[in-house]
């Protein structure tokens, strides 16, 4: 057996204030179903070597992919080489390459495949034995929902999903959680009839952005902020997830899902509940959940959906310089698809904080350009002593967090323009995490995974969010189910008219990012 190295996270001399240690994950393997998959290929893999780049990862860690294909280890090993030459953050070293390839390993078959998962139950056996693994595994399901309830119930019946004194199991699995609270509950079901809710780690992937973790530092470290976060002074919050690519490639996937399900569902609220959520007491995955479970509950939707939801489908038009074709014209679209790609919807969140406060949530493919955002805006000053023409080019005070692609925090506010008479315009004040640190923010990805394995959860949604999430949606797809195609919008553009019309009623617009 490999010597295990004393690491950071478990030196029992260490001090888990000291800053100067980073947390390395303890001795341990992961098994990664779906090793065929764009994610596992462009994020996974990647975002693995990148751990061991880092000297996050143990040195008998392992990695087991399982797939229906004729491979032997080291035909695994050059599919994951050449995920992590084209996709990897951090440079390509040999050492870590050479260390890191020896723990790799492959199990051919299907996931009704009993014998193939009798010999998975072996090798993790075999890498507990000669690459020190500790029997602590991680299964890593990157793979459509419906197979879910095969792999866990094979990994029971072969004995993986429990765990022996000192051995911990855990399961990770993708979105989406289910397709409506029914699908949703009958999915949960399945996976915690096999392992233990602290066992199963869902993945939002926005959830592991810095930016996004950055939001609870800028609400409760610091006084300036947080005596404002609320009812008294903020007018409205804006939370946009903006793609300018289409579904090229996804057709199938993503024909019957839509962007409320692939995007609302889960990443933007998750947003608002971070960004509404009360003060937790603590940090500890307990605590924050609690406090987004809250929010979440206190979500309610407006009565008239038809004037506060919007819903469009890309047609053809420019993106950029490349004239793009529209949504039904996709390779392997189905003829008069009524799957949105766009969705917009304004909710309440009825609590004493945010009593009147409207929080719109849009998404959409084929959009301006590539941006995620929260933006907080605030009321305007009750007494202006400007006239009219003084103060014509000033807008409303904003915090805008940026989650991606420029992580950052932008404040707008009033200032006078330079020159002999009072004028007022907006300026804004920019934070961006990549000038004010010299070291690169990980990706998401990476720092998912290394929770999984440390068995962080605080950035991992459990099963009440997941259901709350869709209590809130579930409603509008129904709605929606009944009006028939949805709204056209050109591809480009920032959207059907219908948004920009919701926001109108409101005598407000969408930001322009």
């Amino acid at each position: 057996m490999s010597p295990t190295r004393v690491t950071a996270e478990h030196n029992p001399l260490r001090d888990p204030r000291d800053k100067r240690l980073p947390q390395i994950a303890g001795p341990c393997a992961l098994v990664l179903f779906g090793v065929t998959g764009d994610l596992s290929r462009k994020k996974v893999m990647p975002a693995i070597y990148d751990l061991a780049n880092r000297g996050l990862l143990p040195p008998g860690f392992s990695l087991v992919g399982f797939a229906r294909r004729d491979w032997a280890d080291q035909d695994f090993g050059q599919i994951v080489h050449d995920a992590v030459k084209e996709h990897a953050r951090t440079p390509f070293r040999e050492s870590t390459w050479q260390q890191l390839a020896e723990g790799f390993r492959f199990v051919p078959g299907t996931f009704d495949d009993d014998e193939a998962f009798d010999l998975l139950a072996a090798t993790v056996e075999e890498l507990h034995r000669d690459r020190g693994t500790g029997g602590n595994v991680a299964f890593y399901l990157s793979i459509p929902p419906g197979f879910f309830g095969t792999v866990c119930q094979q990994l029971e019946r072969c004995g993986l999903a429990h765990a022996g004194d000192g051995e911990w199991r855990r399961v990770v699995i993708e979105k989406p959680f289910g397709h409506d609270l029914e699908s949703a509950q009958e999915l949960n079901a399945i996976v915690e009839g096999v392992f233990p809710e602290e066992s199963v780690f869902r993945i939002d992937h926005y959830l592991g952005k810095e930016t996004v973790q950055n939001l609870l530092a800028l609400r409760f470290a610091n006084e300036m902020f947080e005596p404002i976060w609320n009812a008294n002074h903020i007018d409205h919050v804006q939370i946009t997830m903006a793609e300018d690519i289409g579904v090229a490639g996804r057709a199938s996937y993503y024909d019957g899902i839509g962007a409320a399900r692939d995007v609302i569902q889960n990443h933007l609220l998750q947003l608002l509940a971070l960004t509404a959520m009360e003060e937790p007491i603590s940090f500890t995955a307990e605590q924050l959940r609690a406090e987004k479970e809250k929010v979440l509950a206190s979500v309610a939707l407006c009565e008239d959906l038809d004037a506060t939801t919007a819903r469009g489908q890309y047609a053809a038009g420019w993106q950029g310089s490349e004239k793009v074709t529209g949504f039904l014209e996709e390779d392997g679209m189905k003829p008069g698809s009524t799957t949105e790609t766009y969705a917009a919807v304004k909710v309440h969140v009825d609590t004493r904080r945010w009593a009147g406060v409207p929080f719109y949530l849009r998404t959409g493919k084929r959009l301006g350009k590539r941006v995620s955002e929260i933006a907080v805006v605030f009321k305007r000053a009750p007494h202006l002593p400007f006239t009219e023409s003084q103060t014509e080019e000033l807008g409303q005070n904003a915090i805008v967090i940026r989650v991606q692609p420029d992580e950052g925090v932008t404040l707008r506010f009033g200032s006078k323009v330079p020159g002999g008479r009072m004028e007022v315009r907006d300026v804004t004040m920019d934070f961006a995490y990549g000038s004010a640190f010299t070291e690169k923010s990980p990706e998401a990805y990476e720092r998912l995974i290394l929770d999984v394995l440390l068995g962080a959860p605080s950035m991992f949604p459990r099963t009440r969010e997941v259901e709350l999430s869709w209590q809130i949606l579930d409603p509008v797809e129904r709605h929606w189910a009944q009006k028939g195609a949805p709204e056209p919008y050109t591809s480009g553009s920032w959207g059907p008219a219908s948004a920009d019309e919701m926001m109108a009623r409101d005598g407000r617009e969408w930001r322009m990012p």
